[in-house]
């Protein structure tokens, strides 16, 4: 298998799977509403992916993605209306908080900054204890769902104020719309033209040589995981502002949608290889394959079993192509 088919494999997959759920449920899949589901749910989805395209890169990987989006939005909602001028009483109600720009302002760049601290921590934990990326996430992914339910004894935060990431607009684009492809164009730039980049792919390559090289590998990795832990602080408050609340369960088992989709869309999990571009596709083909189960009446727990059956294919693949390339 060439390097051409393999970047063309996702997109094939991407088109079969549209094919075939517009052949057996026409009427559901094909209509406005259930397409700009896809579209919007995906993007959330989409944004973390992109930072998990660096972790699977340098041969890493982040299992704690799903709960740390859920512990950011607590954090970045309970910013939010505490700067709003809400008592605690009125934070564990539920009141109706009206919101100032500043306070909904603070509240984002809580969700962001609480996200990008827990990345930092991850990426520390792993470079200075010499800990594998899977035990200390692994870790991690239980602290932070820990965390998001003992901030509010397990009941989410309300922000019925908080819309601006929703049905904002600018321009006429939805205000998620503009911030997705924003970081899609920052981060594709970043990591095809920057020497950040290219120290990523090193790294992924051959730690040894990278070192050897003269590449800070510790401060590289950590900052890998930081931005990793921003993007999903970013997507976290998005989620929020759409759900009008922050659940402490929010992001249940969303790592295997991330993870899965950066795969599939050609990142090799042995570390060294992936681009944008595939996640991007890899990203909508999960989301297209789930909505398509879900109308035709296949439970979550099958759904499960789907994505699993799809990554171990992925991983598969990508070890025979690349045991056949040597």
């Amino acid at each position: 298998m060439n390097k051409f088919a393999k970047q063309l494999l996702p997109f094939c997959s991407l088109i079969f799977v549209f094919s075939l759920w517009t052949f057996l449920v026409p009427h559901e899949f094909l209509t406005t509403t259930n397409l700009t589901n896809v579209l919007s749910r995906s993007s959330v989805n989409m944004m973390m992916a992109v930072g998990m395209t660096f972790v699977i890169i340098t041969g890493g990987i982040d299992l704690s993605v799903g709960t740390m989006m859920g512990m950011c939005g607590m954090m970045g909602a309970l910013v939010m209306l505490l700067l709003g001028g809400a008592s605690w009483a009125d934070v564990a109600a539920g009141t109706h908080i009206s919101l100032s720009f500043g306070a909904v302002a603070g509240g984002i760049l809580a969700g962001v900054g609480c996200g990008a601290f827990c990345g930092w921590v991850n990426g520390m934990l792993i470079t200075r204890l010499r800990l594998a990326p899977f035990i200390v996430t692994l870790g991690a992914m239980s602290i932070f769902r820990g965390v998001s339910l003992l901030v509010n004894n397990g009941k989410p935060f309300t922000v019925s104020a908080f819309t601006q990431l929703d049905s904002g607009r600018l321009l006429g684009i939805p205000v998620s719309v503009v911030l997705l492809a924003a970081v899609l164009v920052v981060m594709g730039f970043v990591l095809k033209y920057t020497r950040f980049g290219r120290y990523t792919f090193a790294i992924g390559s051959n730690v040894d040589t990278a070192f050897h090289a003269g590449v800070n590998v510790r401060r590289l990795l950590v900052s890998v995981y930081a931005v990793t832990g921003a993007l999903t602080g970013l997507a976290a408050m998005i989620t929020t502002s759409r759900a009008s609340s922050a659940q402490p369960t929010a992001g249940l088992a969303l790592e295997l949608d991330i993870i899965a989709a950066v795969i599939i869309g050609g990142c090799s999990p042995s570390g060294g290889r992936g681009t944008l571009t595939g996640t991007i596709i890899g990203t909508l083909l999960i989301g297209v394959l789930r909505n398509g189960l879900t109308l035709c009446g296949i439970s979550t727990n099958w759904q499960l079993v789907a994505i699993g059956l799809i990554i171990i294919l992925a991983v598969a693949a990508d070890q025979m192509a690349t045991r056949r390339e040597r």
